[in-house]
């Protein structure tokens, strides 16, 4: 089991970086301890296990090809993410025969990839166990 991923992004930019985590996706932004907090950033419990967290990087160039990837209810999240105005991209599904996954790109352009399971765990946007 993982426990975090991170993901970058510019200083100043954690009010982005909720609108789509917290905001798009209603993942719930958890506390940093103080010492860390100080740095900037955010992080986010991803439900079903897990957590996102945002750091802030002095050299920010968005991650284009590294990429976190979530097992959801693809067809929930993508719905979200259009209605949030972010771009749905499919991948071609011969890629990996049986499993629906697109990605998409957080608040300051770091591509996120969501994948179909097979059973939805409670929660909005939650994970699926395997």
């Amino acid at each position: 089991m993982i426990h975090h991923v991170q993901v970058a992004c510019p200083a100043g930019a954690e009010d982005e970086q909720r609108a789509f985590y917290g905001g798009v996706l209603g993942w719930t932004e958890l506390p940093k301890p103080p010492l860390l907090a100080a740095r900037g950033g955010c992080w986010f419990e991803v439900p079903g296990g897990g957590e996102v967290h945002v750091g802030v990087e002095a050299d920010f160039r968005p991650a284009r090809k590294a990429h976190p990837a979530f097992v959801v209810d693809v067809d929930e999240v993508a719905e979200a993410v259009a209605a949030a105005g972010c771009p749905v991209v499919w991948a071609d599904p011969a890629e990996i025969p049986g499993r629906r996954r697109f990605h998409t790109f957080d608040g300051v352009g770091n591509r996120v990839e969501f994948l179909a399971g097979q059973e939805p765990v409670e929660g909005r946007f939650s994970m699926i166990q395997n």
